[in-house]
């Protein structure tokens, strides 16, 4: 027997050897030279990160406002913001190295960067909003601005005469012809997509994507070059509708069919399992627990459409009186009002402009409130009304059953359900 035999026969007599898995603060042995690692509570806020944060902005800030005034010739706000935002930065991962280890401070840099970009998100749309308010609380504080048209109004008229009433009934027109043409169709385009693959499918889904990025101008254009100028209709409402209808549409496929795909795949099973058929399992199991995430679908959809001017530019016309009918006569909407008054070099008329936009965000703040009201909860959780429907309905099984199962007055024996024999039972 060669040497190389020998050895690994000896090796095939040893015992094998027993390895355990480590786990830093569960078995006992820890990192830290003198105190065990406790287990952080990700949860909560700790004092020590505020402490953190704070020392580190102020030690920015301070050191910023040195270095413009001592050291380097800086000027502007926001060179200063971003230098500041910088030494920031350095200051905290500085101050968390001394008691955290690497892992950690990339988990703390990342978290601090992701809530200063959701600070500066909010800080932006805030300002967009107050200052839209801003400029046109002069004229939507008046009475007449929520009630009257700017037919009896001149650019020389004050802003207690007229009112954009005329333009919110054309945007709330225009934006419901176009949702109750967009979400049957999305959603029916979405299930497609999301229980029927197939070679088709996937061409669609491509096509859906592609189009969620076309200008909204080449919308307006392709309904004036087919309905108007093809077909021979005048500028309306409707058309502006067909325009945002296009837009529109590829926005609710898309989010619709990414909420319909997440569905969990076993609800389904178990319905088909129960012999339900597809379509029934999609209209009672599939669209019920996405209902949430459709509604989400349908008011990202809401606010793309809803803001629009160029579709409405060169579709619907613009005037100055109210008109209740889509089919005829030209049909101005809030963005596109917003956008020919701002234009006026008149302080008067541009006041109407800014209060109109602000019109416009309460409608669509309305209109979300409307659809999350709608929507309801996500899957699987009850309103405190869904819960005594629940209750009311087992108690109302449980009586059914229990008066199946009981014995009749002549002693015959109770009432049973057959199941039927399978293959799987057999």
């Amino acid at each position: 027997m060669t040497t190389t035999e020998t050895r690994t026969a000896r090796r095939a007599q040893r015992p094998a050897r027993v390895t355990r898995t480590h786990l830093p603060g569960r078995d006992g042995r820890s990192s830290h030279p003198t105190r065990p690692e406790t287990r952080r509570n990700l949860a909560r806020i700790r004092r020590d990160d505020v402490l953190r944060v704070v020392g580190a902005a102020v030690a920015g800030i301070a050191t910023t406002a040195w270095l413009y005034t001592q050291v380097f010739p800086f000027e502007g706000p926001l060179t200063f913001v971003v230098v500041a935002y910088l030494l920031f930065v350095g200051f905290f991962v500085t101050l968390i190295s001394f008691d955290d280890n690497r892992v950690t401070i990339v988990d703390r840099v990342v978290a601090v960067i992701i809530h200063s970009l959701a600070v500066v998100l909010i800080l932006a749309l805030a300002v967009v909003v107050v200052f839209t308010l801003g400029r046109g609380t002069e004229a939507f504080l008046n009475w007449n601005f929520w009630i009257e048209d700017l037919s009896l109004a001149g650019p020389l008229d004050p802003l207690t005469v007229g009112g954009m009433a005329h333009a919110a009934v054309g945007t709330l027109i225009m934006i419901a012809i176009a949702l109750a043409i967009a979400i049957p169709l999305g959603l029916l385009c979405a299930v497609f997509l999301a229980e029927f693959p197939s070679p088709f499918a996937r061409i669609v889904r491509t096509v859906v994507e592609a189009m969620t990025a076309l200008p909204s101008i080449v919308c307006g254009l392709f309904i004036y070059a087919t309905y108007i100028l093809l077909f021979g209709f005048d500028k309306s409402g409707f058309a502006a509708s067909l325009a945002i209808t296009i837009m529109i549409l590829p926005i609710i496929i898309r989010s619709a069919d990414v909420v319909l795909r997440l569905v969990p795949g076993t609800l389904k099973e178990a319905s088909l399992a129960l012999g339900t058929s597809q379509w029934r399992t999609i209209w009672h199991v599939v669209l019920p627990t996405s209902k949430s995430g459709l509604m989400t679908a349908i008011i990202l959809g809401t606010a793309r459409g809803i803001g629009e001017t160029s579709p409405v530019l060169l579709t619907a016309g613009y005037t100055t009186f109210y008109n209740f009918n889509p089919f005829s006569g030209p049909m101005v909407s809030l963005p596109f009002a917003t956008f020919t008054l701002v234009k006026s070099p008149d302080p008067t008329q541009i006041a109407r402009g800014f209060g109109a936009a602000a019109v416009l965000m309460v409608l669509v703040f309305v209109l979300f409130l409307v659809a999350r009201i709608i929507g309801g909860r996500g899957a699987g959780l009850l309103s405190p009304r869904g819960q005594a429907r629940a209750r009311a309905a087992s108690r109302h099984d449980l009586a059914r059953f229990e008066h199946r199962l009981a014995p009749t007055a002549s002693g015959a024996p109770p009432t049973t359900v057959a199941i039927p024999d399978t293959e799987t039972h057999k």
